[in-house]
């Protein structure tokens, strides 16, 4: 092993974020024992696919279209959207163990099945998922990592973005949410460096939020300090 790779052997990433905070309840480490390993995704972890083998997706989800929706906080929006859409599927990646435990409550209580979940860094889904084979990819309330010194560990970078659009189909439609203005700014000069187009015509259309949104605690805080909300849409060119 060197300093380039992990004991696994993979490379090595730097994660800037939390992976675990305050003890779970007893309710949430049985959703984590009880449902998590059904709905991975696929062999997504190094251990279990050494040589980055694309994952099957027709086999794990047969004809549906695949969305993705990237650090899904404590998935209210991933579980409406499935429940909303049925005939998609839809992974979420979330590296906040947290975070996944309360998804899969959620997912238990609503009753969908057409859910995947990684529980970890997207980087790692990135390396396995086929390229273009997700139409839809969903950003939203990422963390604004407000510090100047700190905007190159954004997800709106060279790092996140290359593989985004690798993944994604042609026409794929990629949605950015934040209450942050330099996250806009940085979303607007970078998104479209990566082979997408902002597809807002008028002040409406990053101003007023799509029309199957359901907001979010993070939005809700958000709008609670006074903070306004951009709802960004683009294209995969």
């Amino acid at each position: 092993m060197t300093r380039d790779t992990h004991p696994s052997g993979a490379p090595w990433r730097n994660f800037y974020g939390r992976f675990k905070g305050k003890g779970l309840r007893k309710s949430q480490e049985a959703f984590l024992d009880e449902d998590l390993a059904a709905l991975s995704p696929g062999a997504v972890g190094w251990e279990e696919n050494p040589d980055r083998e694309p994952l099957d997706l027709k086999a794990r989800f047969g004809d549906r279209p695949v969305w993705l929706e990237i650090g899904f906080g404590g998935g209210e929006h991933l579980v409406h959207q499935a429940r909303s859409n049925p005939d998609v599927a839809i992974i979420g990646a979330e590296p906040y163990i947290n975070g996944v435990a309360m998804l899969l409550g959620k997912i238990r209580d609503a009753g969908v099945s057409n859910l995947a979940v990684h529980p970890g860094d997207v980087r790692d889904l990135f390396d396995v998922l086929p390229e273009a084979s997700v139409e839809r990819a969903f950003l939203l309330y990422p963390d604004p990592w407000p510090k100047k010194r700190h905007h190159r560990r954004r997800f709106v970078t060279p790092e996140h973005l290359e593989p985004l659009a690798c993944v994604l189909k042609p026409d794929a439609i990629f949605r950015v949410a934040t209450d942050i203005p330099d996250y806009v700014r940085q979303t607007l000069q970078q998104v479209p460096q990566h082979g997408f187009e902002w597809l807002a015509e008028h002040p409406d259309d990053w101003r007023n939020s799509w029309p199957d949104w359901i907001s979010t605690r993070y939005e809700q805080k958000a709008l609670r300090e006074d903070r306004t909300p951009h709802y960004l849409t683009f294209r995969k060119i």
